[in-house]
């Protein structure tokens, strides 16, 4: 097995993958299950935050061409032959699923910083931030807040508004996949009956309106992964992890044999791990492969795009 680190853009350039690849494929007869397991083709691209990611302070101008987790930034990516677009999707109070990868949504007001977390917003106040559909409607600034606490304004070459995860069904090409990530706090203890209620929320629009559309499910949550799993069994299900580069409270997202463990234990399809992790623990992947479950890479040494390797 082989992995290939590029940007969306350089997708068109894929000439030297592993043997057999299945890009663009676009799965034109869905995933395929088998026993009731899930089975990854051999190699899959998946477009990260649709065209790529935005990293305000970078210097590569793909960085910040098109707004992130956007109807346009999807179609973008779907113009390039790409399996599948991942994307992050939190549930607002009212119970709207919407797509946006941070935690916290900020705005700048005089000079004040202010922010807000999606689960404390209403549908109409998210879609009140950035641009706005209506012509001469004005819409709160948008800035980000980068780990280290400095500010961008989020700026980029082309804007597109908020959106939710209904209209991605509605408004993006049909044929590409969706990979939903179950986006949740890492700073906070969740109880059970709010996770069901969040997800339960988000499947009631997979279902409605995915229709034939390829769809994967992964979080970083463990307790989520293991929820959506029992609540419905269409859809795979893989668990996300760090793989140990990062140290959290909960064991169970600090290595990879812990993945693995969640994963055998609750009927899971597969993991996600940062590459590094992979790096750092290279035996894990044939523990992974021995265990019919499938493995999806992410992170900055890939720029941009994830990748699946079956390890069936």
């Amino acid at each position: 097995m082989a992995l290939k680190a590029v940007h969306v853009s350089d997708v068109p350039s894929l000439d030297l993958v592993p043997e057999s690849p299945l890009l663009s494929s676009r799965f034109p007869t869905g995933l395929e299950m088998r026993n009731g397991g899930f089975k990854m083709p051999k190699f899959v691209v998946i477009g990260h935050r649709g065209n790529g990611m935005n990293v305000l302070q970078s210097t590569d101008r793909r960085m910040r061409a098109i707004k992130e987790n956007s109807i346009m930034s999807f179609n973008a990516a779907s113009s390039f032959p790409l399996d599948f677009i991942e994307f992050d999707v939190q549930v607002t109070k009212d119970d709207c699923p919407v797509i946006f990868h941070d935690d916290y949504i900020y705005t700048q007001e005089n000079g004040n910083v202010f922010g807000k977390r999606i689960p404390e917003l209403c549908l109409s106040e998210f879609l009140s931030y950035g641009i706005q559909r209506e012509p001469g409607m004005e819409g709160k600034m948008l800035v980000r807040k980068t780990k280290d606490g400095k500010i961008f304004n989020w700026e980029v070459e082309q804007d597109d508004t908020l959106c939710t995860l209904q209209e991605a069904f509605l408004k993006v090409e049909p044929t590409l996949g969706f990979n939903i990530e179950l986006k949740f706090d890492d700073h906070i203890v969740y109880e059970q009956a709010y996770l069901t209620h969040v997800l339960q929320a988000i499947l009631k629009v997979v279902t409605d309106y995915a229709k034939d559309r390829p769809i994967i499910f992964s979080t970083f949550q463990p307790d989520a992964a293991v929820l959506v799993r029992k609540l419905q069994s269409t859809h795979p299900v893989f668990f996300l992890t760090n793989g140990g580069c990062e140290i959290y409270e909960d064991l169970r997202r600090n290595t990879l044999e812990e993945a693995l463990k969640l994963c055998l234990e609750n009927g899971l399809d597969g993991i996600v791990s940062e590459i590094k992790g992979i790096f750092k623990n290279p035996g894990a992947v044939s523990k992974i492969k021995e265990s019919n479950l499938s493995l999806l890479t992410y992170g900055k040494l890939k720029s941009g795009l994830h990748a699946a390797l079956n390890g069936n």
